[in-house]
């Protein structure tokens, strides 16, 4: 019986320990209503202040970056404000 318990647990521990390790995946860009981040690989790519004022305006407010972290692995942070006063319009959203 000790043989049997024994044969399992080596074998539950070898699916577990032959099965690879991963890390959570955070997508390129990613955001919400406040505000959001994105890659610094893709801000490279693309034109990232334009997906940030893109994505700021869907919720009807303007974009205000914060830190550049320009490394490898490294993103953009930008946050999400409402209109200034003054401002009589919704901001723009542009569509290419």
């Amino acid at each position: 019986m000790r043989r049997i318990v024994a044969a399992g647990l080596v074998a539950i521990c070898g699916m577990l320990g032959g099965h690879a390790a991963r890390a959570d995946w955070v997508p390129p860009f990613k955001g919400n209503d406040t505000g959001g981040i994105i890659a610094y690989s893709l801000a490279q790519q693309v034109d990232a202040r334009q997906l940030a004022v893109n994505h700021c305006a869907s919720y009807g407010k303007v974009v205000k970056f914060l830190a550049v972290d320009a490394q490898y692995g490294g993103y953009i942070s930008f946050s999400c404000r409402w209109v200034p006063y003054g401002a009589n319009e919704r901001p723009l959203r542009t569509l290419y």
